[in-house]
């Protein structure tokens, strides 16, 4: 058995010791813009997770190939948005959807507001991003087109 050698101020200390270390997050930037090196630009830190969570919930169930679960599907509300229970039911859907495909992110609160005359769902999701503790604010306005 590997023992380890401590300081004599130490003393005999078993337990193990716990550093944090930061971790960056970087996806490439989904509207493909040239760089100046020719390349693409990519996306950090918070930018790209705000990215990748706009794309999860703009995303319809059954579009992502061999994942037919993948998205918050809010399409599906726009059509038949007359009840208070749809409310609910997006911001289920909203929260399931980034618990489940978004891991760098934790959902804080879900404010959701209905407008079932225009067919319009406005939605705000104030979540925090983990490796940082920082808290954004997304703000998305779904309408169904004629």
């Amino acid at each position: 058995m590997v023992t380890r050698a401590f300081a004599i101020e130490d003393g005999n200390v078993s337990s193990s010791i716990l550093t944090s270390r930061k971790t960056s997050y970087s996806d490439i930037d989904l509207k493909f813009a040239k760089a100046p090196t020719g390349d693409i630009y990519k996306k950090a830190d918070l930018a790209a997770v705000k990215q990748s969570i706009k794309n999860l919930l703009m995303t319809n169930y059954a579009e992502k190939p061999f994942d037919p679960d993948y998205g918050a599907d809010l399409n599906r509300f726009l059509f038949n948005i007359d009840t208070e229970l749809d409310e609910e039911d997006i911001k289920d859907s909203i929260i399931r959807a980034i618990q489940l495909y978004e891991p760098r992110a934790r959902v804080e609160e879900v404010e959701v507001s209905v407008d079932g005359a225009a067919h319009n769902v406005f939605v705000r999701i104030t979540f925090r991003i983990l490796n940082t503790q920082t808290t954004e604010t997304i703000e998305l306005n779904l309408t169904r087109l004629r």
